[in-house]
C-alpha cells in the first residue's frame, strides 16, 4: 500500500529499486517528491540526482549513471520515466533497450543507488520477464484511485500531526470530491486555519471548504429527486450566476442520475460497493454516496428523469430554446 511505502521513506528506510505504476499521477509525483526530500540533502541534488526519459534514452545508459559512485554524500537517486518496454502499448519511440542489462542489475543492485522506474500506464504486460522480475525484486507503488478506507487514511497522513474528526473527513470528501490535488489544496488551507488548535472539525470544514461543481450539482439532483424544488432552483440560479455553462450543468446532472441508476441496478444484482466501482470505473466514494440516495427511488423514476434530461440536451444543442430556461423548465417537469 502506498501509505506504507511513504512511511518507510520518511523513516529513511529505502529500497534499491522502486516501481511506480498506474494512472493516478498525483500518487506517483508525491512518492517521487518524498524520495527527493528524504534520500538526498539539498546540496547533493546537483551531483547525485538524475532522471532519464526511457522514450529518449536507452536503459543501459541510465544504468551507467546508477552504477557511478556518488560524488559527495551516501547515495545516488535516479528516476527512469516511461519504461514503455513494460507494457504492450505501442509507442513512437525508436529507442532500443537492452532489457537484459536491467534484469542483470535487478539480480545484483549496487548498494549506493536508489532506482525509481515510473510507469504511468493503466496496465503492465505481465507476460514479459522484465515485468515479472520488477514485481518480484522492486518495491511496488500502484498509483490507482484510492478506495474509501485508503482515501481516509491518505487524508489523515496528509494533515500530519493535526487531528481531523471522522465526520470532518466524510464532509470534506463530500464537498471537495476525490481528486487528490484538489483535496491537497483544501487540506493545506484547513491545516493553516487550525494552526493553534491543531484540530479540524466538521464545522471548520463546512466553513472553509468550497463545494466543487460536481458536488453542487449532486446536491441539486438530490433536491430535485426529493421534490425540494425551491432549494434546487436556488442552486441552479447560483450556478448560472457563476457563469457555469447550462449544457455543462445538464451533462453533469445526467451523469449523476445515470450513475445512480447503474449503481441501483448493479446493487440489485448483488455487486458489492467495490465491485460496482470497478465495473463503472468511478471512485468507490462516489458509489457510496450514490448508494445512500438510490434506496428512495424506483428504477422507472430514474429512467424517466434520464429521458427528460436527454430531451432537454437535444433542445439545447439544436437551438430550439434558451438554455437557461430549458434547465428551469426541466426541473419543473421533473417535479
Amino acid at each position: 500500500m502506498v501509505l506504507d511505502v511513504w512511511k518507510s521513506i520518511k523513516k529513511g528506510q529505502f529500497a534499491p529499486v522502486y516501481l511506480l505504476y498506474g494512472t493516478e499521477a498525483y500518487l506517483i509525483n508525491e512518492t517521487k517528491q518524498l524520495l527527493i526530500e528524504n534520500a538526498l540533502h539539498e546540496d547533493e541534488l546537483d551531483f547525485n540526482f538524475s532522471q532519464f526519459d526511457l522514450e529518449e534514452t536507452p536503459v543501459e545508459t541510465a544504468l551507467e549513471d546508477v552504477e557511478t559512485l556518488p560524488f559527495i554524500g551516501e547515495r545516488r537517486l535516479v528516476f527512469m520515466q516511461n519504461p514503455f518496454f513494460l507494457t504492450a502499448e505501442k509507442t513512437k519511440s525508436r529507442v532500443e533497450h537492452n532489457v537484459k542489462r536491467l534484469e542483470a542489475y535487478l539480480a545484483d543492485p549496487v548498494p549506493y543507488s536508489i532506482v525509481v522506474l515510473t510507469a504511468p500506464y493503466e496496465k503492465l504486460d505481465e507476460r514479459k520477464k522484465i515485468t515479472k522480475e520488477l514485481k518480484r525484486k522492486a518495491v511496488l507503488v500502484e498509483a490507482k484511485k484510492l478506495g474509501d478506507h485508503e482515501l481516509k487514511g491518505w487524508v489523515r497522513e496528509r494533515v500530519g500531526s493535526v487531528r481531523i474528526d471522522e465526520q470532518a473527513t466524510e464532509l470534506l470528501l463530500e464537498l471537495a470530491g476525490t481528486n487528490l490535488m484538489m483535496l491537497t489544496n483544501e487540506l493545506d488551507k484547513l491545516v493553516l486555519y487550525v494552526e493553534d488548535e491543531q484540530h479540524i472539525t466538521a464545522e471548520i470544514v463546512e466553513k472553509l471548504v468550497a463545494k466543487s461543481l460536481e458536488q453542487n450539482i449532486f446536491t441539486l439532483v438530490d433536491h430535485v429527486l426529493q421534490r425540494k424544488m425551491k432549494s434546487a432552483m436556488t442552486i441552479l440560479h447560483d450556478l448560472l450566476r457563476q457563469n457555469e455553462e447550462p449544457i455543462k450543468i445538464l451533462s453533469v446532472m445526467a451523469g449523476q442520475v445515470r450513475l445512480m441508476y447503474q449503481v441501483k441496478e448493479l446493487s440489485r444484482q448483488g455487486y458489492s460497493q467495490q465491485k460496482i466501482a470497478g465495473q463503472l470505473k468511478v471512485h468507490p466514494f462516489r458509489v457510496k454516496l450514490a448508494l445512500e440516495k438510490t434506496g428512495k427511488f424506483q428504477e422507472r423514476e430514474l429512467l424517466s428523469i434520464m429521458n427528460d434530461l436527454a430531451e432537454a440536451d437535444y433542445k439545447m444543442k439544436t437551438g430550439q430554446a434558451d438554455k437557461a430556461i430549458t434547465l428551469e423548465l426541466l426541473l419543473l417537469k421533473i417535479r
